[in-house]
């Protein structure tokens, strides 16, 4: 009885530990440093595109952002077009969502 419930837990353990990698493996984040060219608000001001160029390779970027703090940004014209910008995002289904997004030279 003890061997079966070992066996069970290790399957059990095995499972959960592929399912736990599975679900990191599918997101995969990444940084940049990079100046926006476009800011775009959806209707209900719930999210926004930007649009970042990247410094070091030269290629544009568009990131989505959610949160609620950049967007009030957004809105107040704290972080406008031209502000260069740091930026931590993940990479979901093609869609790349803002993890951080804070201009490089303060607030």
């Amino acid at each position: 009885m003890k061997r079966i419930v070992s066996i069970v837990m290790l399957v059990a353990l095995m499972v959960f530990s592929t399912l736990a990698f599975v679900q990191n493996a599918s997101a995969e984040e990444a940084k940049m440093v990079g100046t926006i060219s476009k800011i775009e608000m959806s209707a209900d001001k719930k999210s926004a595109t930007a649009i970042l160029k990247d410094t070091k390779s030269g290629e544009e970027v568009t990131i989505i952002i959610t949160d609620e703090q950049t967007l009030d940004k957004f809105m107040d014209k704290r972080i406008v077009e031209g502000d260069e910008i740091r930026c931590k995002y993940e990479k979901v289904d093609g869609k790349n969502n803002s993890k951080i997004f804070k201009k490089t030279a303060g607030c």
